[in-house]
């Protein structure tokens, strides 16, 4: 079988697949660039998620492609939109035709030889395919698609009712009239309460601790559409954005700078929401600090317009049992229940769970350190995009796929065919990538790579510093080693994102 060549191959047809296919045939036309996307839709999180009132927790002007701006009044988009943007925006560049459905990625395989990835893959359920990439760039997220953290509960089996995990929501299920537990209480259940509060009879969201909530507007509060009657609509977008990049920011800063002002700031909004005498400490004023976890957001306070009108309530305690007609808790009280979703997180998998080797010898990334937090420190001629923990996702991905736009151009000029990150003996104190405590990220930590402890092997979660380091940075003596000499000609295109 003769493999298939590409220049580029993306892995993951979602939000970041999606953006960076878009930028890069944008900026280098004349080289081959597909994407492998294991599922048979694009979309990523934004087609695999379908249960009701899922929607965005940044707002969309940060969320949306920076080439592409979000142009509606909906800043905090409900996930069908969130979608339908992905899919346009694919189909106005001229990338869904790059797409390559029902192709999992099950290993890649650098030979320093040839400088080139062997990339072997799953088409349909059992048909072996094979690629070889000079670059590869994957795009695949770090959750689970095909599985979410479902612990099992004691006496579930008994439970007379329906168990429903969000990630794969039934389509039949009509929760017009039941009595519902959503087991929970980060971003999911505070989203699915006052969406399944509208038509049930009553919802209870049951949590074991409580996270911090943050009310914000779905719409633009004003700002927005008067600055877009006075400007080009382009420079309108790059405003919106950046309000919306110094909003998460200083929320961000206040929390790791002065803690205890970000619970006062928190606390209150949610108080002044709820009903005179409820208890906002026991229900909604964390252990941990804000951003130890991420901040749930409640567009336009929907969940505590819920609570407020009784169709739906909160209870803090633990789980004893499933019974027959309800979860008995260790309080003695039983919460009577006809389906029960369990809101309790994902599954993390890192790279889609492909594996890597070089030169035959297995890659193991919880063992590695990473470049400018998109690259692993021995391993050539790849990136990966991990977006804002803190901020918006597609930020993060922007800057990725720019800097990853910058390596190819300087791979073309300088015929050079390999780039690989060289950690320093000393890359300071290691710590885990991903910097949050969540459920998801303590269960899976150990698959994940390393951050130093300066830069560029440091994490900074401050998008206008690393927009000065992506952008601006230097490629050469910052880590990154160019070596190989091609022997044919290389395309020599224009730097045309430079203006984007």
């Amino acid at each position: 079988m003769i493999a298939e060549h590409l220049d580029v191959l993306i892995v993951g047809a979602g939000l970041s697949g999606i953006g960076a296919a878009c930028r890069l045939t944008t900026a280098f036309p004349a080289k081959s660039i597909a994407i492998l996307e294991a599922r048979e839709s694009s979309g990523g999180t934004w087609d695999l998620f379908r249960y009701p009132g899922v929607r965005s927790d940044s707002d969309m002007f940060t969320l949306g492609y920076s080439f592409r701006p979000w142009e509606t009044s909906t800043s905090i988009a409900p996930g069908a939109s969130i979608l339908q943007y992905v899919r346009e925006t694919a189909s106005a560049y001229g990338v869904d035709r790059a797409i390559r459905y029902g192709h999992r990625v099950v290993s890649a395989v650098w030979s320093s030889e040839t400088s080139l990835w062997t990339v072997e893959v799953i088409r349909g359920t059992d048909v072996p395919v094979t690629f070889t990439c000079s670059f590869l760039f994957i795009c695949s997220g770090y959750y689970r698609y095909d599985e979410g953290y479902s612990p099992v509960f004691p006496g579930q089996d008994s439970f007379a009712g329906r168990i429903i995990h969000p990630q794969h929501w039934p389509a039949d299920f009509d929760a017009g009239g039941k009595r519902i537990v959503v087991i929970g209480s980060g971003a999911t259940a505070v989203t699915l309460v006052p969406a399944l509060a509208s038509t049930a009879q009553h919802v209870t969201m049951l949590q074991r601790s409580p996270g911090y909530v943050a009310v914000l507007p779905d719409t633009d509060d004003g700002f927005d559409t008067l600055v877009s009657r006075h400007v080009p609509r382009r420079l309108a977008a790059v405003v919106s954005r950046w309000k919306g990049i110094a909003r998460a920011l200083l929320s961000y800063q206040i929390s790791r700078r002065s803690p205890e002002k970000m619970k006062s700031i928190l606390r209150h909004q949610v108080k002044k929401r709820l009903p005179e005498g409820y208890d906002v400490d026991k229900h909604f004023q964390p252990k941990y600090n804000p951003w130890d976890e991420r901040l749930c957001i409640v567009p336009n306070g929907d969940l505590f317009k819920a609570i407020r009108s009784g169709s739906a309530d909160v209870v803090t305690d633990t789980i004893v049992t499933l019974t027959p007609s309800g979860v008995r808790l260790a309080s003695g009280t039983e919460l009577a229940a006809d389906a029960v979703v369990t809101a309790t997180g994902l599954n993390l998998l890192l790279f889609g769970g492909m594996t890597l080797s070089i030169d035959g010898v297995p890659v193991d990334p919880s063992e590695k350190v990473t470049y400018q937090g998109m690259m692993l420190a021995g391993v050539p001629n790849l990136a990966f995009a991990i977006g804002y923990t803190n901020a918006s996702w597609t930020l993060k991905i922007d800057l990725v796929v720019h800097y990853v736009a910058r390596i190819l151009r300087h791979l073309d000029r300088s015929r050079h065919t390999t780039v690989t990150p060289v950690a320093p003996a000393d890359v300071g104190e290691l710590r885990p990538l991903i910097d949050l405590t969540s459920g998801y990220i303590r269960r899976g930590i150990d698959q994940m790579p390393k951050q130093g402890g300066h830069t560029p092997w440091r994490l900074h979660q401050n998008y206008p510093r690393d927009v000065a380091m992506f952008r601006l940075g230097r490629l050469l003596g910052n880590g990154l080693r160019f070596s190989g000499r091609s022997t044919t000609s290389r395309s020599n295109k224009p730097e045309r994102l430079a203006a984007s």
